[in-house]
């Protein structure tokens, strides 16, 4: 599989998934033994933890659309930039309903096996960006890290 096909699958599954809600087509790019992994959930999902888990986003956030900034491929990886924008309108996550539109980054490593699909993602969410822009209290990684 070219580097250009993988990335066009990777934009293909973020379309499916998460911006048109077609969880049954973007598992259909998905291996057996898929593995999603983020910055915000304690343990990774199978295929189907990882679609219930963008059901439950995408029915707490409607108006979700996730816009890829940046795309690039090597070997079996492609990694992408993406920005998530959207309102939460009712709680998902431990997050309270908010009028505000939001805008969060997110940055995902994105593994494919040797039959082109998707085996992992592993996602990294802004989410000191995304807790202030709630107006949730916010705190220093350093604050974090050191005693």
């Amino acid at each position: 599989m070219s580097l250009d096909d993988m990335k066009r699958l990777v934009r293909q599954h973020i379309e499916l998934s998460w911006n048109k809600g077609r969880l049954a087509l973007a598992e259909q790019l998905q291996s057996k033994d898929f593995l999603y992994k983020s910055s915000f959930i304690s343990r990774p999902f199978t295929s189907n933890g990882y679609s219930q888990m963008v059901a439950n986003i995408r029915d707490a956030m409607p108006d979700l659309e996730v816009v890829v900034e940046e795309c690039i491929a090597e070997g079996n990886k492609v990694v992408t930039w993406c920005t998530l924008i959207g309102s939460i309108q009712k709680p998902a996550l431990g997050y309270p309903p908010s009028d505000k539109v939001l805008s969060i980054s997110a940055m995902a490593f994105w593994t494919f096996n040797s039959l082109g699909e998707v085996q992992e993602i592993c996602t990294m969410f802004d989410m000191e960006s995304f807790r202030a822009q709630l107006g949730l209290s916010t705190q220093h990684f350093a604050e974090k890290a050191l005693p």
